[in-house]
């Protein structure tokens, strides 16, 4: 990995140093291994004769010059990734001469070549500490500086970087860029290769102009749509310029869709990066279109957020995450076609919250980052989403108006500096005039999630003679936070089932009284947390949730036929129906709700969910209840019953619609009978019509990797079907595929390649994912062992994000026995592994023993 610069040594350097500017030359025509970097820097020191160090790291040091005198190369410390830099004057001048290394982890500037057409494509990716693969740099957000960048291309190549051209390559190979403002090192970017660029630009009501570029490689361009691309940009960029009352910070905005990319995007300053896997080869659900756009937006409040103002340290990672998730979320509500784009946030950002929120490792969300290792495994559901849940708390609190005037001080008053929390709260104290310490300490400042329950009486009329709401939280958290939420009353109707009535107040400790539900009837459902208010997981009590399971078959209240929407889908509002499936799918993982019983709702009230978000969400749950969290002994059931509802479903929709498409993608992920597994065969070779859907490249590997699983295809059908598509996407499904051959064989070979260090980024992680397939259980028996054997000198001696992928998913999660967290307490107490390793290694082992619960109370069920 490279360097792991602490938080104590950045705060002395950066009261040490203060950073000018970088003047970088690349050449990238040296070879496939290395290339020449060459770094000016520019920077004072605070106190003369003071020593420190530049970071860089993987390369070949030719020359060290500092202040015009030859330093020895033999001092670059190559295992830390520094150079000292003895004796500094009050004004330094420092040049590195090196040979840096390219990337195949999707770490520093990477090199990829198309197996379409041959082509060498590069890109970028720094955050957090990695522009020192590329360049020697002070590499930490707070030492921020001017950049200016030139290169060296072969010909007929494209550079694209922070800035505006200052001189055009593609002809000669010698580009040059203008200087940046003053930036932290890790928004830093470079592209280049052969890029298919589709340029436009965004024109304000005042006439000015941004300039705007899409890109992708040469052999995707026939699918990139860049004209949906484009007006979701237009979108973002008149909601944030009008609700931040700032003019956008750079020159121009292009968005490059790169591939082997590790994230879904990157807040490159003017150059954001994004996941190839965003334009869509295939057909998709609308659900793609709006997780692209949501993507889009939280890139582009990035550029205020982030890069116009950054983090002194990345203690305060979560405060960048979070404000550019909630503000993306809001300008899709409020300026694209996703109006309910805050349904999708309740139901899948929520969850990832939820789930991380409960793990061992869970931590506040204003987290103690001690290194950048540290900080790498911290890219969580609480970074992202709780974060983003809780500033929607404080929006509310402080009054939106508030809440935006206070943004815009912060970024007038900070504008290319750095910060820390307390500079955004006191700029909202002031707009608000309301004291924002003891929210902080509260919500941002402890670990855990609460849980909020419903417990009433009523009398022989059924009103409530009692009322009140219980608050709870584990031991190991024990904090009771002040939380305001809406109590809905939901009956049913001949409509479905609609709010009767809402009731808004605040809940503070252990119990909360609701008076103004005394006397009044009770409803067939009781909803605490209507409307998504507060961060908090949410019980249904009985009555209710017998209102939510109706009468599925095989449930409480008899057989129903399935093309009937019984029960939970007869709640006509999206937002309080996705709470009340958020509400069930965390019964089932707390083994308060029997999988089964979760399966069965799935199945029997999925025709009520009209949003495709929601549904897809709910069907990906459904599947990992059953394999999870489901009793081995009904797990076949479990399957047969998903995969028979699927097909009805999908043969029942409407043609060509994107529910026929999400039912058809779920089915065949749990088809398990012959009767299944030869539909799926008969959509693969036509044999089988089924009108409306189109059998297109995605959707043919899908089918297939379904078809290997369960034996029925091999390695001839895989080879087939990769020289129909002979693209960086079908080596990613083949190797999947391979993989997930279900014999000793296969998974023996596929682990020597997994643990070997030699496979590219997407094509290891894709190796790895076709290796831990659920179906497998028992051939993956077998490595539980082996994994721990493995993962202390995977985690040492490969870069992070590798490492980190290779302890998350290779760890034997789908062996789910009192063994596997017996050995794992057994490794971390031998071994005492790394606190980011033994963090990863906790998380695993709590997902074993929630199964393992969870698994207990779906027996009880039986």
């Amino acid at each position: 990995m490279a360097g792991n610069l602490t938080r104590d040594e950045a705060r002395e350097r950066a009261r040490l140093l203060t950073v000018e500017s970088y003047a970088v030359e690349l050449d990238l025509t040296t070879g496939e291994e290395r290339f020449g970097s060459t770094t000016l820097i520019r920077f004072g020191c605070a106190e003369p004769g003071a020593s420190t160090f530049v970071d860089l790291h993987g390369a070949v040091v030719r020359e060290v010059t500092l202040n015009g005198t030859a330093l020895d190369p033999g001092t670059y410390d190559a295992g830390k990734g520094r150079i000292p830099l003895p004796s500094l004057a009050a004004d330094n001048e420092l040049r590195v001469v090196a040979d840096a290394a390219y990337s195949r982890s999707g770490e520093g500037l990477h090199r990829f070549v198309d197996p379409v057409d041959q082509s060498v494509y590069l890109y970028t990716q720094f955050e957090t500490a990695d522009a020192h693969r590329m360049y020697t740099c002070f590499d930490q957000p707070d030492l921020k500086a001017t950049f200016e960048l030139s290169v060296t291309s072969p010909a007929g190549w494209k550079v694209i970087t922070n800035e505006r051209l200052n001189v055009n390559g593609v002809r000669t190979g010698t580009w040059r860029f203008d200087p940046t403002p003053k930036v932290s090192t890790y928004i830093t970017a470079l592209i280049a290769g052969p890029y298919h660029e589709v340029t436009d630009e965004y024109r304000r009501a005042d006439g000015s102009v941004i300039p705007l570029g899409v890109y992708c490689r040469a052999s995707l361009a026939e699918h990139l749509d860049a004209g949906a691309i484009l007006d979701v940009t237009r979108q973002g960029f008149e909601f944030f310029e009008r609700v931040f009352d700032q003019p956008y910070p750079f020159s121009k905005y292009d968005q490059l869709f790169v591939p082997e990319f590790n994230a879904g995007a990157m807040e490159n300053a003017g150059a954001v990066t994004f996941l190839e896997d965003y334009v869509f080869r295939s057909r998709v659900t609308d659900a793609a279109y709006e997780r692209r756009a949501e993507t889009i937006l939280h890139e582009m409040a990035h550029m205020w957020f982030g890069d116009l103002v950054t983090m002194r340290w990345w203690d305060d990672l979560w405060l960048n995450e979070s404000f550019a998730t909630y503000m993306s979320v809001l300008c899709q509500a409020e300026a694209t076609k996703w109006t309910g784009s805050w349904t999708t946030f309740a139901n899948l950002m929520k969850a990832w919250a939820y789930r991380q929120d409960q793990l061992p490792s869970t931590h506040p969300i204003s987290a103690d980052i001690p290194d950048i290792r540290a900080v790498e495994v911290n890219f969580d559901g609480i970074t992202y989403a709780k974060g983003a849940s809780v500033l929607k708390q404080l929006v509310a609190y402080v009054g939106r108006d508030n809440f935006l005037e206070g943004v815009r001080r912060y970024f007038q008053r900070h504008a290319w500096g750095n910060t820390v929390l307390s500079d955004l709260l006191d700029a909202l104290e002031e707009t608000s005039g309301r004291d924002l310490a003891s929210w902080s300490k509260e919500w941002l400042e402890t670990a855990g999630v609460n849980t909020l329950r419903p417990v009433y009486e009523v009398d022989a009329d059924g009103n409530f003679t009692s009322f009140d709401v219980l608050q709870e939280a584990k031991a190991d958290y024990p904090t009771l936070r002040s939380h305001r939420v809406a109590i809905g009353l939901f009956d049913r109707t001949d409509k479905g089932i609609v709010r009767r009535e809402r009731v808004e107040l605040d809940i503070v400790g252990a119990r909360t009284a609701v008076a103004e539900l005394i006397g009044k009837k009770r409803p067939d459902l009781v909803l605490v947390n209507d409307d998504d208010l507060t961060y908090a997981k949410v019980r249904l009590d009985e009555h209710s949730l017998r209102t939510l399971i109706g009468a599925f078959p095989g449930g409480t209240g008899g057989p129903t036929p399935l093309k009937e929407s019984a029960g939970i889908g007869e709640i006509k509002d999206g937002l309080p129906r996705a709470l009340c499936w958020s509400a069930a799918w965390d019964m089932t993982r707390d083994a308060e709700m029997a999988t089964r019983d979760y399966v069965k709702l799935v199945v029997s009230g999925i025709r009520g969910v009209t949003d495709i978000s929601v549904a897809q969400t709910l069907l990906r749950q459904a599947r990992t209840a059953i394999v999870q969290y489901g009793d081995p002994a009904w797990q076949p059931e479990g399957l047969e019953l998903m995969a028979d509802s699927l097909l009805e479903l999908a043969q029942e929709a409407e043609a060509g619609s994107d529910f026929q498409l999400a039912y058809v993608q779920a089915f065949t992920a749990v088809a398990t009978n012959d009767g299944h597994l030869a539909y799926v065969s008969g959509l693969l070779d036509g044999s089988t019509v089924l009108e409306g859907l189109k059998v297109d490249t995605e959707l043919r590997w899908a089918l297939l990797r379904r078809l290997v699983v369960k034996g029925k295809a091999g390695v001839p059908e895989i080879d087939a079907e990769l020289a129909r598509d002979a693209t960086a996407a079908g080596e990613r499904h083949a190797a999947a595929c391979n993989a997930a051959i279900g014999t000793a064989e296969a998974k023996s070979a596929a682990w020597e390649k997994i643990v070997s260090g030699k496979l590219p980024n997407a094509i290891f992680r894709a190796t790895l994912g076709g290796f831990t397939e659920p179906d497998h259980v028992e051939l993956l028996r077998a490595y539980a062992d082996t994994y721990f054997a493995e993962v202390g000198r995977i985690w040492s001696e490969w870069s992070s994000d590798m490492s980190q992928t290779f302890a998350e998913v290779a760890y034997p999660y789908l062996i789910v026995e009192q063994g596997t967290v017996d050995r794992t307490d057994a490794y971390i107490a031998e071994n005492t592994p790394p606190a980011a390793l033994a963090r990863l290694l906790s998380e695993g082992r709590d997902g074993v023993s929630r199964a393992l619960r969870a698994r207990a109370k779906d027996g009880s069920a039986a």
